[in-house]
């Protein structure tokens, strides 16, 4: 069972999020509170995926990313909003949130949403991909991107390709026939070797060192 923690001012909005999410058979909504009670809910609460408002009027939801991703074992992180800002995309793809999501998702492509962040995927609305792709084609960093990709070896570069072309660790582990847990190491390695990234920059990192354009059929 996949579980939910939903984090909005709004108490109309944390139950609509709620319905959606428990008419799921396989999730389940351990608890929904305003951001000024999210960090210590998401402490006490087992979570695997917290779905976060960006602006919230008394601790926002960049503040409350801040203080979650440097708790132990922290969940998979999804801002939701109503707005598709460049700015607030890559403010909160810096801090280590995995997923980006605009409050007008339709039903069945947040559960799909959820499921792919609780697998250790990312997702990013096409609004907000767009944006992304945009401002790192325009930034022109391929000499960088190549050079730290050199450190991974060569089973790394490979999982970092597939991590670039939005696979999950069980995807990942399926194409390159390896058991989930070797996937999961690698990654953790790779990530570090990194410079501490998170799976969504390390998939731009991928895409900028034209990994996820390798050849992955002769894997």
């Amino acid at each position: 069972m996949i579980r939910v923690a939903v984090v909005d001012d709004e108490p109309l909005a944390r139950a609509g999020l709620r319905v959606i999410l428990d008419s799921a058979e396989d999730l389940t909504v351990v608890a929904d509170c305003p951001g000024v009670n999210a960090v210590e809910t998401v402490r006490r609460r087992s979570v695997d995926v917290l779905l976060l408002d960006i602006r919230m009027p008394v601790v926002d939801g960049p503040a409350v990313l801040r203080e979650v991703v440097r708790l132990p074992n922290p969940p998979a992180v999804a801002m939701l909003t109503t707005f598709d800002s460049g700015d607030h995309v890559d403010q909160a793809l810096r801090q280590g949130a995995a997923g980006y999501l605009l409050k007008n998702t339709a039903p069945e492509q947040l559960i799909h949403a959820v499921r792919v962040l609780a697998a250790g995927g990312r997702l990013l609305a096409p609004e907000a991909a767009g944006r992304v792709i945009d401002g790192y084609l325009a930034s022109g960093r391929d000499a960088e991107a190549e050079r730290r990709v050199r450190v991974l070896s060569e089973r790394e570069r490979q999982v970092l390709a597939l991590v670039g072309a939005g696979l999950s660790n069980r995807a990942i582990a399926g194409r390159l026939h390896l058991a989930h847990s070797t996937v999961k190491d690698h990654v953790s390695s790779l990530l570090a070797k990194l410079g501490g990234l998170n799976r969504v920059q390390a998939a731009v990192v991928a895409d900028r060192a034209d990994l996820a354009g390798s050849p992955r059929d002769e894997w």
